[in-house]
């Protein structure tokens, strides 16, 4: 049965790559419900599997932990495409298995929705789960936060394998606890940069220890409720990292890890964070630090994620923010920039990006600093003016132009520094319209 199964499967990725279409979920749904909700546990993989998995980042910090494997020669399969629901999982492996489903690989490294680690898991073997935090995200398909901690702490319970967890966020931090017996935990940790506060100026989901209730006490913020913290209680957050980023500097930028030096090509907090998560992989699993060095160094996005566009001789930075955390820290970005900008903020409520846009209410526009204009747009563009708007910002500072284009247009029509913040399904017709813009107007995709 299972091999006919994989037959039916392979078939299908085969009609659909001679379709021209992507296969990197619908033979996984097919086999999904052919299988009785278990397609995942027909494929047999005897190689180690590292899985990325948080309400942010995970894209990145999943695509560098592949590099430094396929930098030190090792053949890995990822899903690179991020399909990773156990549906996407269950499409890539099918890829790549025999008829017998036997995966031939030195390493799996699969980013893995927060939900869908326990479904995943409980049908192929972990050796490595990295967490690298936890926020309100997509509350009309997630539910608050807390189920989602519970879900994966629920799994934590019985996992033996390798934590890699955020020491700095008390959401992901807590899972080390989960079960006792496991000696596998490690934590990493970043010292406070620049900007740090001894206050919390974001939305924030981490201010009560999860053990005992006791409100937990601070030396810094980072970011929303990242940063270094204690329960005086319990003692909750007393753990020692097992990989600390220090002398932190986002205007070169840099960062020391275990005594080396990097040099990030994205300059924030939120990204010295993943960083480090990568450079905490690289330490457990013995890689050569010179190609630690060339990952973190050389690693630079260019889907919509801190990309950059010169619309003429305006410099534009393109950020995808899907939550609250995501857009306060497009926000800090910005606002830690000297002299004058503008922002262009895009924002849609189709299917994927969840109905409840009720999250932009938890955004901080009241920490803008040298913002002369903002100009909204998407589906929901006069929502998002309403919003910054409320926070106190000039109406008559604030462009409404649902057209993308057009808001585009109107935003490149004066001088200087600018800022592009867009949601999920806003982020790709974001980047196109830019282009059209470079295209028609002159400038560049840096």
């Amino acid at each position: 049965m299972k091999r006919l199964l994989i037959l039916i499967g392979k078939i299908i990725v085969k009609l659909l790559k001679l379709m021209k279409r992507n296969a990197g979920n619908l033979p996984g749904i097919i086999l999904w419900h052919l299988s009785g909700h278990k397609a995942v546990s027909m494929f047999t993989v005897d190689c180690p599997i590292i899985a990325v998995t948080g309400t942010n980042g995970k894209t990145s910090v999943t695509n560098c932990i592949a590099r430094l494997f396929e930098k030190s020669g090792k053949k890995i399969i990822i899903n690179r495409e991020g399909n990773n629901l156990d549906t996407g999982i269950c499409s890539l492996l099918l890829r790549y298995c025999d008829m017998s489903g036997k995966v031939d690989a030195d390493y799996l490294i699969l980013e893995t929705d927060e939900s869908h680690v326990p479904v995943v898991y409980s049908q192929l073997k972990l050796d490595t789960l990295v967490v690298l935090n936890f926020f309100r995200d997509q509350l009309d398909r997630n539910g608050e936060m807390e189920t989602l901690i519970q879900k994966i702490n629920g799994f934590c319970k019985t996992f033996e394998g390798n934590l890699i967890l955020n020491g700095d966020d008390p959401n992901t931090a807590r899972l080390g606890r989960a079960n006792p017996k496991n000696k596998n935990v490690r934590y990493f940790h970043a010292e406070p940069y620049a900007f740090a506060t001894d206050k919390i100026f974001e939305a924030s989901e981490g201010r009560f220890c999860p053990f005992c209730g006791e409100t937990l006490e601070y030396d810094y913020y980072q970011y929303s409720h990242i940063g270094k913290f204690i329960c005086k209680k319990c003692g909750f957050g007393d753990h020692k990292p097992y990989i600390t980023a220090s002398g932190i500097d986002l205007e070169k930028p840099e960062f020391t890890a275990d005594g080396h030096k990097y040099s990030p090509k994205l300059n924030s907090i939120y990204n010295v964070y993943n960083m480090t998560a990568v450079a905490g992989a690289a330490k457990l699993y013995g890689i050569d630090r010179k190609i630690t060095n060339e990952v973190i160094s050389g690693y630079t996005v260019k889907n919509g994620r801190m990309e950059n566009f010169m619309l003429g001789d305006r410099k534009t930075t393109l950020n995808l923010a899907k939550n609250p955390v995501g857009a306060n820290m497009t926000l800090r970005v910005m606002n830690e920039m000297q002299g004058e900008k503008e922002l262009l903020f895009v924002l849609n409520d189709n299917v994927a990006d969840g109905l409840d846009v009720s999250w932009i209410w938890d955004i901080n526009f009241s920490i803008f600093e040298r913002v002369t204009r903002v100009v909204t747009s998407g589906t929901r563009a006069h929502d998002i003016a309403v919003r910054i708007k409320c926070s106190g910002y000039p109406q008559e500072n604030i462009v409404v132009r649902p057209d993308l284009d057009k808001a585009v247009e109107e935003l490149a029509k004066t001088e200087g520094r600018k800022f592009v913040i867009a949601n999920y399904t806003a982020v790709q017709p974001t980047r196109s319209s830019l282009k059209r813009y470079i295209a028609k107007h002159g400038g560049k995709t840096e």
